[in-house]
């Protein structure tokens, strides 16, 4: 099984993807996505992530809720909340279309902030609203927006209002969630905020895992499962 894969096969998977080669070959493609050894090579130590790994790696979250004993997960891609920003719902409405938001367990938003990337994770069950940011910055505004897109989305698909006050909306405080102490690995944080999350754990990683969390992905990616 992939999860015997030893260390040694691992590193020499990444050190081969990293290597030289044409910027534009497939490494990975499945789910309708492409992933190119220019992408893969965006988890090299310090360089931000680019959109095609972050929904590559939130799609295998998604692969992975459909297991006995996860909680029922959907990611949206991080091309959403530009477009239901700058379109509003109109926009985005079909997006949806044969997903039923109501019946998943959690709901990931990746947001892209120009230079930064931060999650927001929308709990269908406990009817939260929370934006996790590896640099402490507030997204209250945002939680409101996806919250309003969700009112649109009940009306919508399900003719039903949404009772503001029976949900919490918050930034999560930087002494909740582990911060990066550099300015490159906000990808790979909220990817692992994602990865926890998306497994009802606890979020208990720091800084120190981002080399490896990097090298692992990469993994993961190439083989289309997660570790």
């Amino acid at each position: 099984s992939p999860f015997n894969c030893s260390f040694q096969a691992m590193e020499r998977e990444v050190i081969a993807a990293f290597g030289k080669g044409e910027p534009d070959e497939i490494m990975s493609s499945a789910f309708k996505l492409k992933v190119t050894r220019e992408d893969i090579q965006t988890l090299m130590n310090l360089c931000w992530l680019n959109d095609e790994v972050i929904n590559f790696y939130m799609t295998l979250l998604v692969e992975r809720s459909k297991k006995e004993g996860y909680p029922a997960v959907y990611a949206f891609s991080t091309f959403f909340y530009p477009k239901l920003v700058s379109g509003g719902y109109k926009a985005v409405r079909r997006w949806t279309r044969g997903v039923d938001l109501f019946k998943q367990d959690l709901i990931l938003v990746p947001i892209h902030l120009r230079v930064h990337w931060a999650l927001v994770v929308i709990d269908v069950r406990k009817k939260t609203i929370k934006y996790f940011d590896s640099m402490g910055q507030k997204g209250d505004k945002i939680c409101e927006i996806l919250f309003q897109y969700l009112q649109e989305e009940s009306r919508e698909k399900r003719n039903l209002e949404l009772t503001f006050s029976e949900w919490t909306l918050r930034s999560m405080e930087p002494h909740e969630i582990p911060q990066q102490l550099n300015g490159s690995d906000c990808g790979v944080f909220m990817c692992k905020y994602a990865d926890c999350i998306s497994r009802d754990k606890p979020i208990t990683f720091t800084q120190n895992h981002m080399p490896y969390f990097r090298r692992k992905m990469v993994w993961e990616i190439i083989h289309q499962q997660l570790l």
